[in-house]
């Protein structure tokens, strides 16, 4: 199974409603999966989180994006570690 990122975009971001100091947003993740021949082009929107405060823009999007990338190895994790294993 091969599982990887072929682009990442930030939709939108804004202050928290209730948080001060948090900046919350979504960002599209696109995934390509190959799995037994078939490949699958997908897409995810992933909720992200940053408590960053009043920082310039370009932190603030380096922030979020980092909060998807850590969402994505984490999701990379979960499924590469299921595969298969054959009894011996």
């Amino acid at each position: 199974m091969s599982f990887e990122v072929v682009g990442c975009q930030l939709l939108h971001f804004g202050p928290h409603r209730a948080l001060p100091n948090r900046i919350t947003g979504a960002v599209r993740v696109r995934i390509r999966e190959h799995l037994m021949g078939n490949t699958t082009q997908y897409s995810l929107d992933l909720k992200v989180k940053a408590d960053c405060g009043r920082v310039p823009h370009d932190q603030v999007r380096t922030a979020l994006l980092s909060h998807a990338a850590h969402q994505l190895n984490r999701l990379k994790a979960r499924h590469i570690g299921k595969l298969p294993a054959a009894a011996e």
